[in-house]
């Protein structure tokens, strides 16, 4: 195990108490260089606030669907920022929270309604910054052992919830590149009637690769500008 300082990666399960298809997830982190995991780093300077998401994978058998999913998110339309964009389930420390861990699973429950006694915490990645918002967020890799119903539990933040099949997600018909009016170009996942990038689109094609999921998509990428009223048709 690495250091509990939530700049570092902190592995909190061993990959032979995990499903076998987490296992590779787990593994493949542990091997990468820390930059494979983060990719923006806050200035000395910058004034900062602390976040957490949860990067909360399930197996599908549940849902009768085969291999893992992983929670999504959609944020209410209404939001003042990241409106309708799907999401990790997360949002920033309190100072009543323990630690990211604590925030991510509180923020999850608030969020999906679900039951975090069925949610083991296998990781912390290092701490990534999002220059737009200020945040630096610290991602929670977590196994959902015994899934529970979920809902949005606040509509002003919350317009739904989802259970994305990895198995779609590393479909290389359902990959694109985004390309942002700001200039941005960043992989994405058209899935669910969701268009997943940013930062959760990041981190997400960084785990399946690290993980040996993805699959050959780079050469037949599409780019799809985004908008803000960016629907699947």
């Amino acid at each position: 195990m690495t250091s509990n300082a939530d700049d570092e990666l902190n592995v909190l399960l061993n990959p032979d108490d995990l499903p076998s298809w987490y296992a590779p997830l787990v593994s493949g982190v542990q091997a990468a260089p820390r930059d494979e995991l983060v990719s923006f780093r806050a200035p000395a300077d910058a004034v900062v606030r602390e976040s957490a998401v949860l990067v909360l994978f399930a197996d599908g058998a549940d849902r009768g669907v085969p291999g893992p999913d992983v929670l999504i998110i959609e944020r209410a339309a209404d939001m003042r920022s990241h409106a309708g964009q799907p999401a990790f389930p997360g949002g920033a420390r309190d100072p009543e929270d323990a630690d990211s861990i604590a925030t991510a699973l509180r923020e999850a429950q608030e969020e999906t309604g679900l039951d975090a006694t069925g949610v083991a915490p296998v990781a912390t990645l290092p701490q990534m910054w999002l220059p737009p918002s200020g945040f630096v967020v610290t991602p929670v890799l977590g196994w959902w052992h015994e899934p529970s119903p979920i809902f949005a539990g606040d509509p002003a933040e919350v317009a739904d919830v989802h259970r994305v099949a990895v198995a779609d997600m590393i479909n290389p018909t359902n990959r694109v590149k985004v390309s942002h009016p700001s200039g941005y170009v960043g992989s994405g996942f058209e899935v669910d009637g969701m268009l997943v990038w940013g930062f959760t689109g990041l981190l997400l094609d960084r785990l399946f690769s690290l993980a040996g999921w993805e699959q050959p998509w780079e050469a037949a990428a599409r780019v799809v500008p985004f908008d803000d009223g960016w629907r699947a048709s």
